[in-house]
């Protein structure tokens, strides 16, 4: 037998899972699992990853200073607070990697993003699963799991998959209840969905263990190239870059993703369409009996009667080409995550499930 072993905590990681993107013998397929922008990234990102095709023999900054700038000018933040990784997925990886390691705990919550214990776990932390209520983040709940272990609490804020989401004034309460040497990251995926909402970027000013996480990968439409960023206090930037590799992000990354978050008229259009479908189909939904959550995201959680419902009627929509996210896997086995897409796809899938609540099974 091998004496080659890995390190603790990494056999304990389940292999993640992504959404599905087809179904055999169906071939008109809407994919509505994953969350993506069913309008695609913005012209002028495009064309920056066009232009960027004739740079591909140089080596990229290692410093991200273009798109630091570009953030940071967007979204009225100070750019030497700002660091990009290759997706937001791989910012959570370098604070799990500099904050946590065995015998300390990280906390997430019941229905959070499943990466939140891969990363525990990666690290040889503990991951502690704390309860939401009715699918909603309970910071009094959170509070009292926290101990002198306790080194890590991510938060999605919009959340996936439950798309509820607890208001900024929550959020500072749960930091400021926090024990001596713990972080609080607010991951920020699904935050541009949310008008006005500033992701926590202002707890993260006022505070000294507040992290913000984003990602290029959902409103932008850039899922396909791997891109976030977070924002911390500078003494936290400055842990986290000594453990990225400086060449993280290529050329046509930078460039794709600072012509997308400067482009803000096709943001903020890939905003209102959203809100719009997002608003009809959970009406829709509901009119067929299939309730969901006020969502905060560009997804709705569909709950259905029972486990098996919602089991039939991801069936019967893969029959029909509709292809959404179960997510028992969250704890949350009567439900169907449902991605919004163009208005022709949100009319689809409403007619599907009223087909399917109608007996066409």
């Amino acid at each position: 037998m091998t004496k080659i072993t890995p390190q603790p905590g990494i056999m304990e990681i389940a292999l993640y899972v992504g959404g599905a993107s087809h179904v055999e013998g169906v071939t008109d397929v809407v994919k509505l699992s994953s969350n993506e922008n069913p309008y695609g990234p913005s012209p002028a990102a495009v064309e920056a990853l066009r232009r960027s095709a004739f740079e591909l023999h140089r080596y990229p900054s290692t410093d991200h200073v273009g798109l630091r700038a570009a953030i940071a000018e967007i979204h009225g933040l100070d750019a030497d607070n700002i660091i990009c990784g290759v997706g937001s997925d791989e910012v959570l990886q370098f604070i799990a990697q500099s904050y946590a390691g065995p015998g300390d705990e990280v906390i997430y919550t019941e229905h959070g993003f499943s990466m939140y214990p891969i990363l525990a776990h990666a690290v040889g932390a503990t991951p502690v699963m704390v309860a939401e209520k009715e699918r909603v983040v309970d910071v009094d709940a959170i509070l009292a799991a926290c101990n002198d272990k306790t080194r890590i609490v991510f938060i999605a804020n919009p959340a996936n998959p439950t798309a509820t989401m607890i208001d900024l004034d929550e959020c500072a309460r749960l930091a400021d209840g926090l024990p001596d040497g713990a972080l609080l990251v607010l991951d920020g995926a699904y935050a541009e969905f949310v008008e006005g909402y500033d992701g926590g970027a202002s707890l993260v000013a006022s505070r000294d263990n507040v992290i913000m996480t984003r990602t290029f990968s959902k409103i932008y439409g850039l899922g396909g190239l791997r891109i976030g960023w977070g924002y911390a206090p500078r003494a936290i930037i400055d842990v986290l870059n000594r453990v990225r590799q400086p060449f993280n992000l290529s050329n046509t990354q930078l460039a794709a993703a600072e012509a997308a978050v400067r482009d803000v008229a096709y943001t903020e259009k890939c905003r209102t369409d959203n809100a719009r479908l997002r608003t009809w189909l959970a009406e829709a939904l509901a009119g067929h009996g299939v309730p969901s959550d006020e969502s905060f995201t560009n997804f709705i959680l569909a709950r259905f009667d029972s486990a098996e419902e919602a089991d039939a009627c991801d069936t019967y929509l893969k029959s029909q080409g509709l292809i959404v996210r179960k997510v028992g896997g969250y704890g949350l086995p009567n439900c169907l995550r449902i991605t919004i897409g163009d208005e022709p796809a949100c009319r689809r899938v409403a007619h599907a499930i009223g087909q399917f609540k109608g007996g066409a099974r």
